[in-house]
């Protein structure tokens, strides 16, 4: 594959105010996406949903500009999470939809995100397209061949009744105190009315975004803040999505945190007590192997893709299979959606727990988390871990001693020189003292 300039793993992201997340680089990337739709399409139609930092607007107008002078149309939803502008796109047949979001990252950074027409992320030749039309020179468009631009006043009420959709209408949520935490993020709108439409008692927390708060010690990723909540309140259940909501963590009543690995079995359970043939399901390199145990006794193949949910949709469309995910809370059902979505997912597991009429714990017995040991061991400058024949003589010893008990993973980091070593196995010392013979190893 070619080296991208500007895309990363999903779409492109930054710190605000530093290349690539400016205004000028949004006005050009808005004109370059424009330019590559107009080469197959005569009047194309972009939305634009964000997230609730500051610098959505700043980026919103620019791309709004872009996308116009080169004779696209635009709807704009306004705070909107991540799957919701995936459904609308889609749901409206438009061209193209965007995404200005940073997802779970702190307010000073953001960025830019696509789907395609069919509300799925789009292939690495259309992002070295549109970075072949930024470099171009560009063609305005006279007054007669702008873009017009408009915004969409029931994009929230539709996606609100898109989730819905997605839970059993022979089911509902009635007696069930649940809280909701927004992250302060694109859901803090959405989520609490989805849950509450659908019955539940309601409980906010991280709904009142300021621009500046987006993941501040709440959501997803500091789920300390859902587990304090569930227990002062008395709740059934807590909810946290991250800051465009395409992941979450959920808590039951006695504050007890499960994340995505375990959600993922619940979700495949349910399709089998269901009767529903569910012949695989996707994980990723860190997808605890208890899981993968507890899957293939129930006769389901269980693969492993590189971390990224990206990675994980990928694997799943090649295989045609429905479900996937990873522990830190993205999962994907694509027989209810085509892409992560935290309050669809969310769903899908509540609608599990009510009908089997057990507790998530009890649904959960018999799958109990091998314990991980992870470190990060600094690389010095040159170096290739990979020619290091101590380590993988120890490597190989490891593996021998662990057998069915355990597995290792040795991998380099995406952004840093480190080499990141993941022993688990069923014994936490076992686990604790194999990765420190593999960090010996790797610092001898």
């Amino acid at each position: 594959m070619s080296n991208r300039k500007y895309f990363g793993t999903d779409g492109i992201r930054g710190t605000v105010g530093e290349a690539p997340i400016t205004p000028d680089f949004a006005l050009r990337l808005g004109h370059a996406i424009g330019r590559v739709l107009r080469a197959t399409q005569d009047r194309p139609s972009v939305l634009i949903g964000k997230d609730t930092r500051i610098s959505g607007y700043m980026l919103e107008s620019a791309l709004e500009a872009g996308l116009s002078s080169a004779g696209v149309d635009v709807l704009l939803t306004g705070p909107l999470p991540t799957p919701g502008v995936a459904y609308l796109t889609r749901a409206l047949r438009l061209s193209l939809g965007i995404v200005i979001s940073a997802s779970h990252n702190p307010y000073e950074d953001n960025g830019i995100k696509f789907f395609s027409a069919r509300g799925e992320k789009l292939p690495d030749a259309w992002e070295l397209e549109v970075e072949a039309a930024i470099e171009a020179p560009p063609q305005w468009e006279s007054s007669n061949g702008l873009g017009r631009a408009r915004r969409v006043a029931d994009a929230a009420g539709r996606y609100i009744e898109f989730c819905k959709s997605t839970f059993s209408n022979e089911l509902s949520l009635k007696g069930l105190k649940i809280v909701i935490d927004g992250a302060h993020g694109a859901a803090y709108q959405v989520a609490p009315a989805v849950f509450h439409e659908l019955g539940a008692d309601v409980v906010r927390i991280g709904c009142e975004p300021d621009g500046f708060n987006i993941n501040r010690q709440v959501g997803a990723t500091s789920p300390e803040a859902l587990v304090r909540t569930v227990r002062e309140q008395g709740a059934d259940y807590g909810i946290a999505l991250d800051g465009d909501a395409d992941r979450l963590q959920l808590v039951d009543r006695n504050g007890r945190l499960y994340n995505g690995d375990e959600l993922l079995y619940v979700m495949v359970a349910d399709r089998l007590d269901q009767g529903e043939a569910v012949p695989g399901a996707v994980g990723t390199l860190m997808t605890n192997m208890a899981v993968e145990l507890a899957l293939q006794e129930r006769g389901v193949e269980f693969v492993r893709a590189k971390v990224g949910d990206r990675y994980v949709l990928e694997e799943l469309a090649r295989r045609g299979w429905q479900l996937g995910g990873e522990g830190s809370g993205h999962l994907l059902a694509l027989d209810r959606h085509t892409t992560g979505d935290g309050i669809v997912s969310a769903l899908q597991v509540l609608q599990a727990q009510q009908r089997s009429g057990r507790t998530l714990e009890q649904m959960l017995e018999g799958v109990t988390l091998f314990p991980q040991t992870l470190i990060n061991v600094r690389l010095q400058p040159g170096t290739d871990w990979r020619e290091n024949r101590r380590l993988a003589e120890v490597q190989q010893a490891v593996q021998a001693e662990l057998g069915k008990r355990g597995r290792l993973l040795i991998r380099p980091s995406g952004t840093e020189p480190l080499l990141r070593v993941m022993v688990e196995a069923q014994d936490a010392e076992l686990a604790r003292s194999c990765a420190q013979r593999l960090v010996d190893a790797v610092s001898a």
